[in-house]
């Protein structure tokens, strides 16, 4: 997910592209084209997306995903719940995990959430980062 996003703690943003003749913001970045169909095209920039946005829809994950999700399949699964967010500025919708420990028991439509660092997945080597979603008020 390189390019997607930068920065930590108080920092951390996701990225995204935007269409100088257009505006349209796109998430995940787009590098070659713009893909609002009505748009003739123009340079696209890299831009910070916003870090807070509301819930939009919600559910949880209760099955191990195949490949090429890596999970360690010595370790007990457990569920997590994913979340789309209509963020703030760019009224445009991301997905992604909750930060662990939220539930669909903690979450409801419009609540507000920020966009977090997180950890996909680790060995001895190595440490994926991905992109995990907080309620707002929320540390951990």
């Amino acid at each position: 997910m390189t390019g997607w996003f930068a920065g930590e703690g108080d920092e951390f943003r996701l990225l995204g592209t935007r269409c100088s003749t257009c505006t349209s913001v796109f998430f995940p970045r787009e590098d070659s084209f713009c893909r609002n169909p009505g748009c003739r095209g123009g340079e696209l920039t890299e831009v910070p997306l916003s870090r807070r946005g509301r819930v939009w829809s919600y559910t949880d994950s209760r099955y191990r995903p195949p490949s090429p999700y890596v999970t360690d399949p010595e370790l007990s699964w457990e569920p997590y719940a994913l979340i789309a967010v209509e963020l703030e500025s760019e009224r445009i919708v991301v997905l992604g995990q909750t930060v662990p420990g939220i539930t669909v028991c903690d979450l409801a439509v419009g609540m507000e959430v920020e966009v977090v660092p997180g950890v996909l997945n680790e060995d001895e080597e190595t440490t994926w980062t991905t992109w995990h979603w907080r309620p707002t008020g929320v540390t951990a």
